[in-house]
């Protein structure tokens, strides 16, 4: 019985949807629950096999159109073409590999067991072979992205994506046509040669001479839009399909647009405010949930995920072997490679919406109800595989550094020695004391040291009074520096911001390293760092050395440093070691390592290959609810280091929102310095929907059942902190 949806109004229709995108990623977060995977479940609430708030209508299909080829074209934007040309002879064979194989295995299995038709078999095949790499974002945590693994993936995706995208055409073509024909069949083949060709040499001649007299970002948005939906309309012409032209344009206009561009925000922005979530809401209401609770759908489902599961690891397995590769290479090949969502949902819409010529749909209800639980199931495997790879080859790294090896262009960082730092001053008071400090890190007894030292005044007035004391402050750190022998750019920026004026610099200055004294708290209100040292950090992903010393710096009889786990696997990971190292060289003092005990053979191995002359011991640290027993033993002649992280970084975890205030409770009187270490350029990228789940289940929001645990600690540690008992299973004696 047909029923009328209880949103019957344009307005109201699209006031609900924005409410869904607006709303659903919020609440969902909590349960760790994907964008992509909410998205589909709001739209099964609201459609017509939930609370039948709204109906598939035409607004639906029509958004739902441009935001499966919008996907597409992310996908292909998104690939970087320089590490495709990279390692590409060995990408082409993992990718017949993971295109062939999956191909196989699921035409036989859908023909013979599910009992499918052929053309019908080739098409769920085709999703099978195809995956998305959502798992890179992980990857790129780790700053393994340029390993051979994960270039020889990425080429692989390519060559699988454009495979599955030719067999759905030429399924789709022969559904058409009624018949396999092979001459159509070739003749579509030359076709899409011939088509591939001309977007690839026609498009970026044509892009180059529209931005050349036209550059305003909104005309040129609008130009790159038309371009997509015109290769998409021109592939329909061809007898190909849409989202093979719209993936296709992503590759060729990718150079075009850079990833930090504003042409490349508003981009991202309208696909993934309106376009992509329209379709994947319009998704949801298509799944009946009636069917997806039945035996049918599941066990269609457990045959679809074991395909999809033991073909991809049967192709990284044999990769793996060609190419002579460790067990972690594989398991990189098999969590990046894993994970099937675009060009899945793209493939099971278009077999929902085919209609055969007997009337009946060429994917059933049950094929589509199935696919989203494979969809839901792989992205959930690929994140955490591809985590567990990355480590390995991260601690392989090092291991090679500490033999003497020539590391890969993958290296935890550059290695270099502080090249360029800049030392932010406001306050006359101030001042000498962080030019002191930048000097100790700054690593001048270092041979073969290049340093550019610059302080920063940056003022958003220009009264008397103001000039002055920017003045004063930038003159009392030059001769704090003059002093060590060591010259110094002065810079008297004149900005309404302060934290922009530091940012500008940075990137004009290509500075790695930022001194900066930490805020005083002047209300209860008040955050650990202060509201601009908060903004500076979502804005740069350089290292922040922030100090809060109460005693002169030279008076410091030992350094107590805490770095969180997982802090080995930053791109940062050296240049902290070596600013710690520095300052103990200069200091002549004890510095002891609180840390996870996996972290010791990594700072081992980075002061032996420095060649540091320091006393350093090493005391296990497992986690945070020690902070109470360290702060008992650190004495007012201590500086207490805290590594911290950025949110989406590999040491961040959902401990690391506490540490704050541990630190602010328990180190209130204690010289302190806080250090962010660099983080790759990926760690600092929006999240879109061509990569939120690779996100949502690396660093996601915990659940509220996820932090009673965290809660229960805070509450044994305070008591710990009060009573000074010691555990016996923490050797904390410092």
């Amino acid at each position: 019985m047909t029923t009328t949806p209880l949103a019957t109004s344009p307005i109201t229709i699209f006031f609900i949807v924005l409410a869904i995108i607006l709303l659903a990623p919020i609440l969902l977060n909590r349960l760790r629950i994907p964008h992509i995977v909410g998205m589909i479940v709001a739209g099964v609430v609201v459609g017509p096999y939930g609370f039948h708030i709204l109906d598939r209508d035409s607004s639906f299909q029509i958004f739902g159109e441009v935001g499966i080829l919008y996907l597409m074209f992310l996908a292909g934007i998104e690939i970087d073409m320089y590490h495709l040309k990279l390692n590409f002879r060995k990408g082409i064979l993992f990718g017949i590999l993971t295109f062939v194989i999956p191909m196989a295995m699921g035409t036989a299995v859908s023909y013979y067991t599910l009992h499918l038709n052929l053309p019908t078999s080739v098409l769920l095949a085709s999703m099978f072979a195809s995956h998305t790499l959502i798992s890179y974002p992980v990857a790129a945590r780790y700053g393994v992205t340029k390993t051979p693994s994960v270039l020889i993936s990425v080429v692989g995706t390519i060559f699988a994506v454009v495979g599955a995208l030719l067999a759905l055409a030429t399924v789709v073509n022969i559904n058409n046509e009624g018949s396999f024909d092979p001459t159509s069949t070739f003749m579509l083949l030359g076709e899409m040669i011939i088509y591939c060709l001309s977007i690839a040499w026609i498009y970026p001649r044509l892009t180059r001479f529209f931005f050349k007299r036209f550059s305003d970002r909104v005309t040129q948005y609008v130009f790159i839009l038309a371009l997509v939906f015109l290769s998409a309309w021109i592939a329909k012409l061809i007898g190909l399909e849409g989202v093979l032209g719209a993936f296709l344009a992503g590759l060729v206009l990718n150079r075009y647009v850079p990833p930090a561009s504003p042409l490349m925000a508003r981009i991202e922005f309208v696909g993934n405010a309106i376009f992509i979530p329209y379709f994947l809401i319009g998704v949801g209401m298509m799944i009946n949930l009636s069917l997806v609770a039945n035996w049918a759908t599941i066990t269609v489902s457990a045959i679809m995920l074991a395909v999809a599961l033991s073909s991809k690891w049967i192709a990284a397995w044999i990769a793996q072997l060609c190419y002579r590769m460790s067990g972690s290479d594989r398991r990189m090949f098999f969590g990046l490679t894993t994970a099937h969502t675009a060009v899945a949902l793209a493939v099971v819409t278009i077999g929902y919406n085919t209609v055969m010529p007997d009337g009946s749909r060429m994917m059933g209800e049950t094929i589509l109800n199935s696919t989203v639980l494979v969809i839901l199931i792989t992205c959930a495997i690929a994140p955490i595989v591809t985590a567990k790879a990355a480590a390995s080859i991260k601690l392989r790294m090092l291991e090679e550094e500490e033999k003497g090896e020539e590391p890969d262009s993958s290296s935890v960082s550059s290695g270099r020695s502080v090249t360029n730092m800049l030392v932010p001053v406001s306050n006359p008071v101030t001042a000498p004391g962080l030019m002191e400090l930048a000097i100790m890190i700054s690593g001048l007894h270092r041979p073969r040291h290049d340093l550019s030292v610059y302080t920063l005044h940056v003022r958003n007035d220009n009264t008397p009074k103001s000039r002055a004391i920017g003045r004063v402050s930038l003159d009392l750190a030059r001769q704090v520096a003059s002093a060590a022998d060591l010259p110094v750019t002065p810079i008297e920026r004149f900005d309404l911001n302060t934290i922009t004026g530091v940012v500008n610099v940075t990137e004009e200055r290509d500075i790695n390293t930022i001194v900066m004294g930490m805020h005083r708290k002047s209300t209860v209100v008040d955050s650990f760092l202060g509201p601009k040292i908060e903004q500076l950090l979502s804005l740069t992903r350089r290292m922040l050395v922030i100090s809060r010393c109460y005693t002169p710096i030279n008076t410091v009889s030992r350094l107590i440093v805490y770095a969180q786990a997982n802090a080995q696997f930053e791109a940062g990971f050296r240049q902290w070691v070596m600013t710690v190292g520095n300052l103990a060289h200069e200091l002549g003092c004890r510095t002891i390592f609180c840390c996870h005990p996996d972290m010791h053979p990594a700072i081992r191995s980075v002061l032996r290959r420095e060649k540091y002359a320091i006393r350093a011991h090493f005391r296990e640290v497992a986690d945070s609810d020690d902070f109470p027993l360290i702060a008992n033993k650190i004495n007012d002649d201590d500086i207490f280091i805290w590594i911290s992280s950025r949110p989406g970084s590999v040491s961040w975890s959902t401990e690391t929102s506490e540490l704050p205030a541990f630190i602010s409770r328990y180190f209130s009187r204690n010289n302190l310095i806080v250090i962010y270490p660099e983080i790759s350029a990926d760690g600092l990228r929006v999240q879109t929907f061509a990569d939120p789940l690779a996100v949502d289940f690396a660093v996601g929001s915990p659940s509220l059942w996820s932090k009673i645990p965290q809660w229960i600690k805070v509450a044994i540690a305070r008591y710990r902190h009060i009573s000074g008992k010691k555990r016996s299973k923490t050797d904390l004696d410092l």
